[in-house]
């Protein structure tokens, strides 16, 4: 697992492309025996395993396979290839781990059942879970129950969090555009300034959280780019803010896309100018299922010990397209430790080893979930 995951750190492919990823992993595959599927959201890989024992049931794991467009500063011999390009957020290692376990199912098959391998591209914010479930991954594959894990550093290495309820917020993109007047800088009074309402509105959508949302429902509304203007004597025509919007619950998420929508419209009225609002929904919520959630303790619990379980975990506010195929299908989100730096450093690199403890987790759960009679 270390050389398979070695191997495609050096080569990492942004979402959508990765067509060695994916040739890498269903040669794998085909070469152990295993049913292969090629073609779900372009380079989606989906391996089939029939258990020992025939069962209805089935299941599925689901690991990613992108990389983020991210220059890699690891000085490790097995940086990335690819200039401005990297695998800063463990795919590798995610993919590694699966590969690891579908080799061991594979070869004992101690199962009841069918466990669907789920490779998934374009994780990374391009929406290759919703592409997937669009492209009919449930109706072709059906399953009872569907399973992700990511690697977490800010947990010790080896360790696992778990809980049912939400895990990852929904994150949202939004684009504000403001047209005013332009004209020099030193006679303000005959323009419209949509620096100036930018402002305003970046200091405003900070009471839709601060004042408009309840404290003990987790909201965050950032505005992270703004753009205006080419040089210090003259005011723009127009103005740009870009930012993002993280939510649990459906009913905040609609609450401030509305209010976010009246705030623009509202203040840029105010002061003369003209402004349109743009969201992009990204991902649902990551939410887990009670028992799906407690399954996957016990499959933790048997390979790291109820000590390193924690079931206390609070949620966090990045985000997973997984929640697309938790909105059709009952499951569950881990979290497994990994000592490393942050997730999207340029320094990141996977911890090689937590790559057994993973894949172990994929073969306890899966024993587990489709259990011999």
């Amino acid at each position: 697992m270390t050389a398979w995951r070695r191997d495609l750190h050096a080569h990492p492919e942004l979402g959508f492309e990765e067509h060695r990823t994916a040739d890498a992993v269903a040669e794998s595959l085909e070469a152990w025996g295993i049913d292969v599927h090629r073609g779900l959201a372009g380079t989606g890989v989906v391996g089939t395993i029939h258990g020992r024992a025939p069962s209805p049931r089935a299941i599925a794991l689901r690991a990613d396979l992108d990389a983020l467009p991210i220059p890699e500063a690891t000085g490790v011999p097995h940086a990335s290839r690819h200039a401005g390009v990297m695998h800063a957020c463990g795919h590798d290692g995610h993919t590694a781990m699966l590969l690891g376990a579908a080799r061991h199912l594979a070869v004992t098959r101690s199962f009841a059942g069918t466990v669907h391998l789920v490779f998934q591209p374009a994780e990374e914010g391009r929406g290759g879970g919703l592409r997937m479930v669009e492209d009919g991954l449930f109706d072709r594959f059906p399953v009872d129950a569907v399973y992700g894990l990511h690697n977490w550093p800010d947990l010790p290495a080896g360790t696992f969090a778990v809980h049912p309820g939400p895990v990852m917020a929904a994150c949202d993109q939004f684009t504000v555009r403001i047209r005013g007047k332009g004209g020099h800088a030193a006679m303000p009074h005959h323009g419209v300034d949509p620096v100036l309402v930018a402002a305003h509105l970046v200091t405003a959508v900070q009471s839709l959280v601060s004042r408009g949302t309840d404290p003990l429902d987790g909201a965050v509304l950032s505005v992270t780019r703004m753009e205006a203007g080419t040089t210090f004597n003259v005011i723009p025509d127009t103005a740009e803010l870009h930012g993002t919007i993280r939510t649990f619950q459906p009913a905040t998420r609609a609450r401030l896309h509305e209010q976010l929508g009246r705030l623009v419209a509202g203040i840029s009225g105010a002061l003369g100018a003209e402004a349109t609002l743009e969201i992009d929904a990204r991902a649902p919520p990551t939410i887990n299922t009670r028992s799906e959630a407690d399954l996957a303790a016990a499959a933790a619990e048997a390979v790291a010990g109820p000590a390193n379980v924690r079931r206390d975990a609070a949620p966090s506010m990045t985000a997973e397209d997984f929640g697309y195929m938790l909105a059709k299908r009952p499951g569950a989100y881990v979290w497994l430790g990994a000592g490393s730096r942050p997730l999207h450093s340029p320094g990141y690199d996977f911890d090689d080893s937590v790559l057994a403890t993973g894949a172990a987790y994929w073969v306890a759960l899966a024993e587990r979930a489709l259990p011999l009679p």
